[in-house]
């Protein structure tokens, strides 16, 4: 009968053993506590926002200025401001933040609605949506009073040259090169439908929307989807071909909303039926122009917009000019803007949580399974599968199940992209260990849980620390996705900078970005070294 291992060694070999162990302890508990925090925050928040309007909008500029000009008129009658939760990505991922409860509202197209959304092959008329709509808890109201419907597009200089009006006239020029938005050639309403009606057989290439134009004017592609009111079609020279076969329906800009949103902000909810019929085609071009040519901020737009309303003018009369803060804002402006620290602290927030929270899963996972063959194959693979995941689609599947947006669906996330390095390592540290120094700690008389506390672990700590280092950049990096479902981070400047076009804005949220990594490197680095001498 062995007995258990005993201190009969001298003391400064024994806390070189212990060390490590205790480092893991303590880096431990402070994961827990920072961990703790970052999960109790937001729900606090979300919490605390429960008597406020939730508004939110899609990834483009218009889809902006929309929720920025229905939360200003709800605000005026509204003892609790709205909240405005932008750029939460494609139709898919708001309208599950909508379902879901996580917005009470936010401003739609009918064609999109009904073929996107419903699946009907068919437009629908108001009546026929809000019925569709009923069984899912939704309605549709407010027509705005424009329609916003897609096209195809392509520089006019080129279309005059080939004798390209019209859609039918571009199926026979097979040889250009289609550019289209990645959500457009997914779409029920979108590529594959009119590919067919037109004949079309080519390829195209998978764009963002604001960079489709850039690609178009540097003659890189020969033809992308527009919206009808973009403000860069005139500003490029573009002509925008004639849907000669009536593929694409109308899309009136409506409101999406939950239908218990009357009720529980009644005074709102009419404030904002004064907005039907108030925007006309021009003013939206107008206000397009303003965020997309002149750089004028969202919430500016929209307020000039309401208060041109309310003085009796046309949007186009009265917000033409950018003002001299937006002409005068450079990059410099930009990257050091006020709202630097406060996407760094969230950026960080973001990141510290989850990969605390990925090593307290992951390393106890890992060494569980380590001395169970199958199980190890089973988790390692799991951790696998999970990379595999595309990272807006396993938000749309977080926000579907929780039933909110923002830091909570994020933190998952990313914690669950941050697990198979941390778990790799972690395997890979133990297996490293020689079964010698195994044989001379059972030799020893040390129990199986001593040995992993005393000899294994430590030995596996540097390769452990390393596939953290790897995490703590993968995440760095991953983080800019938690934008799209507002939870903040450099990625609302990437994401910004992407629905403007304004590569400026994409800069002054990547860098600081890249600057956070390497200061993650150099702090590894430094704790490595540290390990080292000890």
């Amino acid at each position: 009968m062995t007995r258990p291992f005993d201190a009969t060694r001298p003391a400064g070999l024994r806390r070189w053993l212990r060390a490590p162990m205790r480092c893991l302890r303590i880096a431990g508990l402070a994961c827990a506590a920072i961990a703790a925090i970052g999960t109790i925050a937001p729900q606090a928040a979300l919490a605390r926002g429960d008597d406020a309007l939730r508004i939110g909008s899609k990834r483009f500029t218009e889809s902006y200025i929309l929720a920025q000009v229905l939360a200003q008129t709800a605000a005026t009658q509204s003892a609790v401001p709205p909240q405005v939760e932008a750029g939460l990505g494609n139709t898919a991922i708001v309208y599950q933040a909508l379902r879901s409860g996580a917005i009470d509202l936010y401003p739609e197209y009918t064609g999109t609605i009904s073929l996107e959304i419903l699946k009907n092959p068919k437009p629908m008329s108001m009546a026929e949506l809000n019925r569709a709509l009923a069984p899912l808890g939704l309605g549709v109201a407010i027509p705005l009073g424009f329609n916003d419907g897609y096209a195809l597009a392509m520089r006019a200089d080129e279309a005059e040259r080939l004798g390209i009006r019209s859609l039918s006239d571009l199926a026979k020029h097979p040889s250009l090169k289609f550019g289209l938005s990645n959500e457009f050639i997914g779409r029920a309403d979108g590529w594959q439908g009119l590919a067919e009606r037109y004949g079309f057989t080519q390829k195209p290439t998978g764009l963002d929307h604001g960079l489709a134009y850039e690609a178009l004017a540097r003659k890189q592609i020969d033809v992308t989807d527009i919206y009808t009111t973009d403000a860069k079609i005139a500003q490029l020279g573009l002509r925008v071909l004639d849907d000669d076969r009536h593929y694409f329906p109308r899309y009136d800009a409506v409101v999406l909303y939950r239908l218990d949103v009357p009720t529980r902000f009644p005074k709102a909810w009419a404030a904002l039926q004064t907005l039907a019929g108030s925007i006309a085609a021009q003013q939206m071009i107008a206000m397009n122009a303003r965020a997309e040519l002149q750089g004028v901020a969202f919430d500016v737009i929209a307020r000039d917009f309401l208060a041109s309303r309310a003085a009796g003018k046309t949007a186009s009369s009265t917000t033409s000019g950018a003002s001299p803060a937006a002409e005068s804002r450079g990059f410099w402006a930009k990257l050091f803007g006020p709202d630097l620290w406060r996407l760094t602290w969230q950026h960080l927030a973001l990141v510290v949580v989850s990969v605390a929270v990925a090593l307290l899963i992951g390393v106890p996972l890992a060494v569980f399974a380590f001395f169970r063959p199958r199980l190890r194959a089973l988790v390692l693979g799991a951790a696998g599968l999970l990379q595999t995941v595309p990272s807006l689609a396993l938000l749309a599947v977080l926000i579907s199940l929780l039933g909110v947006i923002g830091a909570v669906p994020a933190l998952i996330a990313l914690m669950l992209y941050a697990l198979l390095p941390i778990m790799r390592n972690t395997d890979a540290g133990l297996a490293s260990v020689s079964p010698g120094l195994r044989l001379a700690g059972q030799a020893l008389g040390m129990t199986r849980r001593q040995r992993l506390r005393l000899i294994e672990l430590p030995l596996a700590l540097p390769t452990l620390v390393a596939g953290v280092r790897v995490a703590t950049s993968i995440t760095i990096g991953t983080a800019t996705i938690a934008a799209f479902i507002g939870a903040g981070g450099y990625g609302e400047r990437i994401v910004t900078g992407l629905a403007l076009n304004d590569n400026q804005l994409l800069l002054a949220g990547a860098i600081p970005a890249i600057v956070l990594a390497l200061l993650s490197e150099v702090l590894f680095e430094f704790i490595e070294r540290m390990m080292r001498r000890r």
